[in-house]
Parts: C-alpha cells; sequence; structure tokens
C-alpha cells in the first residue's frame, strides 16, 4: 500500500491541509491579511461562494456570487504586502492571479484592502494595478507552461 501525496494548496503553499484547507473549512480564522487573500484565491479555484461571501467584508459584499466557468486558474503571486499582520487593523495585499481562458493565457494584477475586526480579517475591496500590461498569450503543446511549473505545457496545463 503507498500513501498518497498531500494535496497541493492552489495558494502555493505547501499542502491545502496545512495551508488554506482549515480556513476554508471554518475550523481557524486567517491570522493575516495575507493568509486571507490565499484563502480567497483558493475558494475562486474551487468555486466556494460561501466562504468568499463570508469573508467579505459585510460594507462592500455582493447580495451573491456566481462563477465564471470559462476561467481556470492558474496560480498565485504575492507582490507585497502592505500591514495586515496579526496586530493590525488594516492592511493591502498586491497580487498576480495567472489564469486560462479557452487556451489563453492572463494575468490579473489587482492590489486588495482588507480589514480586521473582532479579530477576523474581511476583505473588503481591490483595485486592477495600472501601469503594469495584462498579458494574453497563445501557447504551443510543446512550449513551456505559463504556470511557472517549469513542464510542456501539454504535461502540465494544457493535459486533457
Amino acid at each position: 500500500m503507498t500513501d498518497t501525496p498531500p494535496s497541493p494548496c492552489p495558494c502555493g503553499g505547501g499542502a491545502l491541509a496545512g495551508c488554506c484547507g482549515p480556513l476554508l473549512a471554518g475550523e481557524r480564522e486567517a491570522p493575516t491579511a495575507e493568509a486571507l487573500m490565499r484563502s480567497r484565491y483558493c475558494a475562486y479555484v474551487r468555486h466556494d461562494a460561501d466562504y468568499l461571501l463570508r469573508t467579505w467584508h459585510p460594507a462592500s459584499r455582493p447580495d451573491g456570487f456566481e462563477f465564471q466557468d470559462v476561467i481556470q486558474w492558474q496560480g498565485l503571486t504575492i507582490v507585497a504586502t502592505e500591514s495586515g499582520g496579526p496586530g493590525d487593523t488594516t492592511g493591502q495585499v498586491e497580487f498576480i492571479a495567472s489564469y486560462q481562458v479557452e487556451g489563453r493565457f492572463g494575468q490579473l494584477h489587482e492590489r486588495s484592502d482588507f480589514r480586521r475586526e473582532g479579530g477576523v480579517w474581511y476583505y473588503v475591496d481591490g483595485v486592477e494595478v495600472k501601469g503594469r500590461p495584462v498579458t494574453v498569450v497563445k501557447v504551443g503543446r510543446n512550449d513551456s507552461c505559463p504556470c511557472g511549473s517549469g513542464r510542456k505545457y501539454k504535461r502540465c496545463c494544457g493535459r486533457k
């Protein structure tokens, strides 16, 4: 009998069970704004609208949420954080989320604001970072995968 490897966390922070899994399951709260950002990215990947709405600040939370099924999230890169630590009440996280839509790759570059109330971090809102063009490329089967895995596209995100 072989042990199955732990499921990787979509945010890139290690194994899901030791990273965003407990946050998504409601077993614990995010200790920092960055941890909440990472777990919200995972919720997008996993289509967990309940978690997204639960972690959205009530002042800016939409009434409902629907996913765009054509978007396949490929990876998350944290560019910068400002405040947002365990002792802070506000924080900002700048990130780049890579995605694929109908065989084309792109990136969402956003700066998100977070607020901590009653010991719980919430997403408030975000703005797209200007001055950096969105990258959309067509990838061939034998090209390196744009997700950064180091593998060929056909052996990575291009697998059917």
